[in-house]
């Protein structure tokens, strides 16, 4: 047994959990790097890494029926302004947040760095994060109200990130209300059960999901000043839909006049075979998500009368919480988000080398929050206004598609408002400091004669 004074009931602790070998290089360390192995194994749960490890994957649902969902469509239009009047106060009243899960990096997109920082905009080249950020101040303007802004990022682009906003003065908002924290990690495991070493002073983690992000919120201390603040509704989306309506009055007063403590936005599947997953309803009633990977085929592609696929409801990772029910669940520590595992490669220090073996990687998803809070709502909404996912570097889902689906949304919105486009204009972008929803374009606006048209609007207070 290695000695190192003042760590001794750790040092036991590790060696009673089997997991000795995270000290074979240990002679071979400094004392920063000793320092630092023995933070990091201080910060590991092994009760619960070996919970883990032992138990089965019990996060696949197995019993369950398509969940109902509100159409807007199906309500009279008096319901729908009273939606929407309704989400507007709860807005200009300050009571709301937006929280941005941007834990993730670029590389799938051939990017070196943080997501956020890619750039998407047709025209601009503005960075998600520009996207993002100016949304925000744009309600901000629309409705007189400073809205704090949480950014959780993950160790890897934590400092990045933060610089990125710096760099950017905070995209206009008060830099005070603008709260920018990692979110947590655990280890994960090779095949054996046995604690992974990254390099000979450090063993691998990997960050704990989207589902962590509700626990990050209180770690950080975020929660507590949401709470000060007195926000009671936290907009939740992820950093690579930059169509996202972060602050949508009628999807607002729908969780509201629906009193849920959770609500979540879908879209309808285009196919059958689409690789999202689905809202759905276990036998016990409660609301879930079922990926299209652990659906059969039986389910994946049942139809109604109407040939609407049953299961429809995809999910577009874009939700409303309630504080109340975010301090409800942290207030006694985790939440109780199950894990889901997940057999991943991972680059390993083996014999002071590093070498690609497979691991067990473990994640908590944020949708596990439905089943435990007492009442949600699921809101359909238009794909082509609100989602706009970059995860590809081709294809399907690719900075491509993105920027064609914004550039035909900025279109829609010049039509619909009664502007005359020129022939010849291809590409468009709107600033959200220009319109942020389209609802207020006059008619009058001149469009550029030009193939590329980007119209941004510079509004202080």
């Amino acid at each position: 047994m290695i000695n190192y004074n003042g760590h001794e009931e750790l040092i036991r602790k590790v060696y009673d959990q089997g997991q000795s070998h995270v000290f074979r290089y240990w002679d071979m360390l400094n004392e920063e790097e000793k320092k630092s192995l023995m933070k990091q194994l201080n910060s590991v749960d092994f009760n619960l890494m070996n919970r883990l490890f032992s138990e089965e994957d019990r996060s696949h649902i197995t019993n369950y029926t398509p969940a109902p969902t509100v159409r807007p469509e199906k309500f009279c239009p008096e319901k729908i302004d009273e939606a929407y009047r309704t989400g507007e106060e709860h807005i200009s009243s300050g009571k709301m947040a937006a929280f941005l899960v941007a834990g993730g990096q670029g590389s799938r997109l051939g990017y070196e760095g943080p997501k956020g920082i890619f750039p998407i905009g047709p025209v601009s080249g503005k960075s998600l994060f520009h996207f993002h950020g100016e949304k925000i101040r744009a309600y901000e303007i629309k409705y007189g109200v400073k809205i704090p802004f949480l950014v959780m990022t993950s160790v890897a682009n934590h400092d990045e990130t933060v610089e990125f906003f710096k760099k950017n003065s905070f995209f206009g908002l008060d830099s005070e209300l603008v709260f920018i924290f990692p979110q947590n990690m655990i280890p994960s495991l090779d095949l054996n059960g046995k604690l992974i070493m990254e390099s000979k002073s450090s063993i691998f983690m990997n960050p704990d999901g989207h589902g962590g992000s509700l626990s990050a919120l209180k770690s950080s201390g975020a929660l507590e000043s949401l709470n000060k603040l007195g926000i009671e509704t936290v907009s939740y989306f992820q950093v690579d839909n930059p169509l996202v309506k972060i602050l949508d009055p009628v999807f607002t007063g729908f969780h509201i006049m629906e009193s849920a403590e959770i609500s979540s936005k879908a879209i309808p599947k285009a196919y059958a075979e689409e690789k999202t997953g689905v809202f759905i309803k276990t036998e016990t009633g409660k609301t879930g998500i079922v990926e299209y990977s652990d659906m059969p085929d039986e389910k994946l592609n049942a139809t109604d009368q109407d040939g609407r696929l049953l299961y429809s409801a995809g999910n577009t990772a874009i939700h409303l919480f309630n504080t109340d029910f975010i301090n409800r669940i942290t207030d006694v520590g985790d939440p109780g988000l199950p894990y889901h595992r997940a057999i991943k490669k991972i680059e390993a220090c083996i014999d002071a080398k590093p070498q690609e073996i497979e691991g067990i990687k473990y994640e908590k998803f944020i949708f596990d929050a439905l089943p435990i809070c007492k009442k949600d709502m699921i809101y359909e909404t238009v794909r082509e206004e609100e989602f706009a996912p970059v995860k590809n570097a081709e294809g399907k889902d690719s900075p491509a598609t993105a920027k064609e689906l914004i550039s035909s949304l900025c279109r829609h919105w010049l039509t619909r408002s009664g502007v005359k486009i020129p022939e010849r204009t291809e590409i468009i972008e709107i600033s959200p400091l220009f319109s942020v929803d389209g609802k207020d374009i006059k008619p009058e606006t001149v469009i550029p004669d030009s193939e590329k048209v980007y119209l941004e609007k510079n509004v202080h207070i």
